[in-house]
């Protein structure tokens, strides 16, 4: 007894000494960051802001690898594949993580079960914007609008199944507005459509509308937030218009594989969100409209959950179907 006692000890001592072990000297070597943009793209150039701070606080090597393609499918396969040894780590979307599984029929991954979540970078800001012939100059107005005239007004979005169709829908279904639906390929051309009076309203984040909007060649109506934003304190939320309204996930955020030992994902958790607030990541976010999130590994994981829940009653109660 005694032997089988000392036996079991000594194993889960050798295992606690071997994960400090391996806290302290992780990382050894670089470490691949897999990225699902493209490369040139604009999340793409934004993550490498944080790439040079990261290698400084490592002090070994951040090497990009980018896997654009499949919307993110390519570089989330690559990451469930390697090692839990924190040596390999994605940047992948919301509608990777979460979106996509309500969105296509299978799935070669379990965007929950196979990835450790170690925090959301940062979210779009996002806004509704509409012509300046549009009757309406608020959310309040435009929802009485469009219940008044069904059908009368359309919105562009980023595409079927987007953050932007999501948040369309849930004007729906909380306020009974009927606002006719216009899937584009890119926001860009949908902003540009508003911008020439063929399209009525869109969404779009606030680094591309910004220009317009000071020019007045664009309203805004209100920003897609729960709450209002510190980057625009005087344009309403959406929430204001809509107490119930939820915003749907639209975050970029840094997984491990599945299993990535605690004292690495506290290791690594730390550095990110360091590099998050550094000076030259801080304008860059400013610049492009994005608000910085950096919560804990916890709090990424209820967010996913809670925002999977969102979409999937979202999804169900619009209609919407996989492809």
């Amino acid at each position: 007894m005694r032997r089988l006692f000392a036996f079991m000890f000594g194993t889960t001592l050798a295992a606690v000494l071997t994960s400090g072990a391996m806290a302290q000297a992780w990382p050894a070597k670089p470490i691949r960051l897999v990225n699902q943009f493209a490369p040139g793209s604009s999340g793409d150039t934004t993550l490498r802001t944080l790439v040079p701070i990261l290698s400084q606080d490592f002090g070994q090597p951040v090497v990009i690898d980018n896997r654009a393609g499949g919307g993110g499918v390519v570089a989330a396969e690559l990451t469930v594949r390697a090692a839990p040894d924190g040596y390999t780590i994605l940047c992948a979307t919301s509608a990777t993580q979460i979106v996509r599984a309500f969105m296509v029929r299978g799935s070669s991954f379990d965007p929950v079960k196979d990835f450790t979540p170690v925090t959301a970078l940062y979210s779009a800001i996002t806004l509704l914007v509409a012509h300046p012939s549009v009757p309406v100059n608020s959310m309040a107005e435009l929802i009485e609008y469009a219940r008044s005239n069904p059908g009368k007004l359309s919105y562009g979005s980023s595409g079927i199944g987007t953050d932007h169709h999501l948040t369309g829908e849930q004007i729906r279904i909380l306020t009974g507005a009927d606002i006719v639906h216009v899937p584009y390929k890119a926001t860009a051309q949908a902003l540009i459509d508003v911008v020439t009076g063929q399209l009525p309203l869109t969404f779009a984040i606030t680094g591309a509308a910004g220009t317009f909007i000071k020019s007045g060649k664009i309203k805004v109506l209100g920003v897609v937030k729960n709450q209002r934003v510190a980057l625009l304190p005087d344009v309403p939320s959406f929430g204001e218009a809509m107490p119930k309204f939820q915003q749907p996930p639209n975050w970029t955020g840094i997984f491990g594989p599945a299993g990535l030992p605690p004292q690495v994902l506290s290791r690594l958790h730390s550095a990110v969100v360091k590099s998050l607030h550094h000076p030259d990541a801080q304008a860059r976010w400013v610049a492009n409209g994005y608000e910085v999130i950096g919560n804990t590994p916890e709090e990424f994981a209820r967010q996913i959950r809670e925002q999977t829940a969102l979409v999937a009653g979202i999804v169900k109660v619009a209609g919407i179907k996989p492809e």
